[in-house]
């Protein structure tokens, strides 16, 4: 191990600056009573096990007790106190009751996943919204309903408020109790585009993604003060395994419609308006406002009339979000999120009563502060869209997105309340997320059009500097002067160029990076930080294998073959193979699919049924789409577990025609779960 593995001392002018920051902002107690209010349990375990590997955990309570147990004047010097704050609220976990109404009650189980799970009672059932992020921990969060009211109402529902794992993933854990056998009958709700949205966001770019995810959530992290204290959204998200039930009711699809005028009820305590739909299970009744294109390309509010609660999804949370989340994902529309958010107010503000979300704690109208909810919504609106109108005013005076993320501020009618800090989205990678949104990776200038990439950058950056020692000194001085910024990107110049030549860099940079870890206000930068920091003194740590086959399963031919492309050798293929080869696919199932895929020019193409331009097929596959789902991700390789499904007979191709299928298949890559992010790769040494 490193000798520079030791947990860094913080520095003096940081830790002053973390002490501080609380004295910006009013004090508010209101969050910690909210925060604890209708708490009926807490865990009744330290920890939740892996549902196949009990030996492993995948969501820790007793690793954030250094949280639960402190105050926010307890804060350390090593973190941020405002993030602290943050986070005493967000590690308050347990089953709690957010509102009764004449049906029965709506609960949430809070501190179980990065993600909330509600509960809501109907006339002799339970219907779930956003079930968690992993089988396991939607398991041990329905238990503690369970164990604590002592009902046994049966499922009559399931909603996925939008399309980000942590809100459908722990799905079939809910049927643990049932030995994993679902209901066909009961209906599984979700907002239009959703299954295409989740696949796409957690299977095309989805290794990459859960690469960078390890920085962004910081699962790996100690959990102490030198180290991981939460993501601003929540404390982490949870390792356990992530699964899907397809929706079977698509609020906004094919055999939904918005309520017509002739149709409302005074049952529904809102006025009517067009576009709002409506649901009705087990005596609840649910209306959908569809909000695409804000915090998740496809995503809904849901009102409950009988309890004048609004569910405000990811909409409305206790920080600003993402406009750009640090994992990776499609650019949000700051713009359509502020006027939704006006939308919203429009139509439920007077008539709701409690506000909740699938993240951190509900708001509730009080008689003292009757406008509470409406004000928190109409704030949150006003954030989003200043960062747009803003943004855009800047950029069409010439500046750019690192420009404006560097200078503008958000007014002070905005920052004076905590529900508008930078815990998780910060407000200088969204302001750049609305630049790329609306102008692209590329800032104008031609000295920027076609940059070295980081590793000969480098060589070049320090030899002009005087070689590798001149480099690491003036970094050293730069630390000095507490200039972390500077530090860390004069050493990764060093650290890129000349990675056999490097130690001295790597160890300054860790504490730079280290500092700016403890500096952050932001849990997603912290967390990133004190990761890449971590990372270098220590490498690499390979990540728990989280298994998703039910996303697989979930996928049209389209989406499966599609991904399958995506990870084709291209420039090998296209070398190697000048003549297209041409497979057909006859796959059984509960329908007759038939497909073609051509491997062409380095690109694996898909047509449904018969391609009728790409020449008659080297040969016919026949398998069925459980075979074919098996295939996916099997330890072996696709080709390996292709060629085993023969040999069993799971697979039929015609004799001697086998060759064309493994050419294919040989040019398919697997991802590398683990490159790396703080150093050079090693084909680029």
């Amino acid at each position: 191990m490193p000798e520079f593995s030791e947990p860094i001392d913080v520095d003096p002018t940081v830790a002053e600056a973390n002490r501080r920051i609380v004295e910006t902002i009013p004090p508010n107690s209101e969050d910690f009573e909210d925060a604890q209010r209708g708490l009926l349990a807490l865990p009744s375990v330290p920890a939740i096990p892996a549902r196949r590997q009990e030996d492993r955990t995948v969501w820790n309570f007793a690793a954030y007790d250094f949280l639960s147990d402190s105050e926010v004047s307890d804060a350390p010097p090593t973190v941020n106190a405002s993030l602290w704050r943050q986070g005493l609220l967000t590690a308050q976990a347990g089953l709690f009751q957010v509102t009764s109404y004449e049906h029965g009650r709506i609960y949430q189980v809070r501190g179980y996943d990065l993600s909330n799970m509600t509960i809501i009672e109907g006339d002799s059932g339970i219907v779930v919204i956003d079930p968690l992020a992993s089988y396991e921990t939607a398991q041990w969060a329905l238990k503690l309903y369970r164990d604590t009211t002592e009902s046994q109402r049966p499922i009559v529902g399931i909603i996925y408020t939008h399309s980000h794992v942590d809100h459908f993933g722990g799905v079939r854990g809910l049927f643990h109790e049932r030995d994993d056998v679902v209901d066909t009958d009961i209906p599984i709700i979700a907002p239009d585009g959703f299954l295409e949205h989740a696949v796409s966001e957690n299977v095309y770019a989805g290794p990459a993604m859960a690469r960078r995810s390890e920085y962004m959530y910081a699962a790996k992290l100690h959990k102490n003060p030198y180290g991981q204290v939460g993501a601003g959204l929540g404390l982490t998200i949870s390792t356990g395994e992530v699964t899907l039930i397809p929706p079977n009711v698509s609020i906004g699809g094919s055999g939904t419609a918005p309520v017509p005028r002739d149709q409302w009820s005074a049952k529904d305590v809102i006025p009517w308006r067009p576009g709002l739909y409506r649901q009705l299970i087990d005596g609840i009744r649910l209306i959908f406002q569809l909000t695409p294109g804000t915090e998740a390309p496809a995503e809904m509010n849901i009102y409950l009339p009988q309890g004048r609660a609004l569910c405000a999804a990811e909409n409305a949370t206790h920080t600003l979000h993402n406009l750009l989340t640090l994992r990776g994902a499609q650019v949000r529309d700051a713009h359509a999120w502020s006027k939704y958010l006006t939308e919203t107010i429009q139509t439920f503000g007077e008539h709701t009563d409690v506000e909740f979300a699938s993240h951190h704690w509900p708001r509730w109208r009080t008689a003292d502060n009757p406008t509470n909810i409406v004000d928190y919504l109409s704030i949150q609106r006003d954030v989003y869209a200043y960062l747009n109108d803003q943004s855009l005013r800047l950029i069409n005076a010439g500046k750019t997105g690192i420009e404006i993320a560097e200078d503008l501020e958000l007014p002070e009618a905005l920052t004076a309340h905590w529900y508008t800090r930078g815990y998780y989205g910060s407000l200088s990678h969204d302001l750049k997320a609305v630049y790329q949104r609306y102008m692209g990776w590329f800032d104008g200038n031609p000295a920027h059009l076609w940059n070295l990439p980081p590793a000969k950058a480098g060589v070049h950056y320090v030899e002009a500097m005087g070689g590798v020692d001149a480099v690491v000194t003036t970094a050293q001085q730069a630390y000095d002067r507490h200039e972390y910024r500077w530090t860390v990107e004069l050493l990764n110049h060093v650290i890129f160029g000349h990675p056999a030549d490097n130690a001295s860099a790597k160890e300054l940079q860790q504490k730079a990076l280290t500092q700016l870890g403890y500096g952050s206000e932001n849990g997603t930068w912290r967390n990133f930080f004190l990761t890449g920091a971590d990372e270098l003194a220590h490498g690499i740590e390979r990540p728990a294998n989280q298994e998703a086959g039910d996303l697989v399963l979930s996928m049209s031919l389209e989406q499966y073959f599609s991904t399958l492309a995506r990870t084709v050798d291209g420039p090998t293929a296209a070398r190697e193979q000048r003549d297209p080869i041409v497979l057909q696919w006859l796959v059984s199932g509960a329908e007759e699919e038939t497909c073609t895929t051509t491997l062409r020019n380095g690109v694996l193409v898909y047509v449904p049924g018969k391609d009728r331009f790409a020449g008659t097929p080297q040969t016919v596959i026949k398998l069925s789409r459980e075979a074919l789902n098996g295939l996916m991700y099997g330890p072996t390789g696709f080709t390996n577990a292709f060629d085993a499904a023969v040999r069993d007979g799971v697979v039929q191709i015609p004799e001697g025609k086998q060759e064309y299928a493994d050419t294919v298949f040989g040019y398919l890559t697997a991802p590398d779960p683990s490159f790396p992010i703080v150093a050079p790769a090693e084909s680029d040494q």
